[in-house]
């Protein structure tokens, strides 16, 4: 897959007890990123956040939350992300999505090319 030189990155916030259709939400997200065709998704993990209801969410010894923050990046075309949202937005009942524009310096797979 080649990538142009203008590209668009979703970030999506979610905490990490968030579930849907009997999966943790992240990684049902993941599933239907690929499923559409997009380029790649990454999942991080966060130490400590809060959301809209200001809840804090830490990894803290003394305050362990099993609901720490959750970031999937996916990145592609514009196009591609919009047709995207819509089958990840029902999905997500708590949460955020942002959308940027970034410069795709480059997208490579890791495999020898042939001649």
């Amino acid at each position: 897959m080649i990538l142009p030189e203008e590209g668009h990155l979703l970030r999506i916030f979610v905490g990490e007890s968030d579930r849907h259709q009997g999966l943790p939400l992240y990684q049902w997200i993941v599933r239907e990123a690929r499923r559409h065709g997009l380029a790649g998704a990454t999942v991080l993990r966060g130490l400590e956040g809060f959301g809209a209801r200001s809840r804090l969410h830490t990894a803290r010894i003394l305050r362990l939350s099993a609901d720490l923050p959750i970031v999937i990046e996916i990145v592609d075309t514009k196009d591609k992300i919009e047709a995207f949202l819509p089958a990840v937005d029902g999905a997500i009942g708590e949460g955020l999505a942002t959308l940027e524009k970034v410069q795709i310096r480059f997208y490579r797979s890791g495999e020898t090319p042939r001649d």
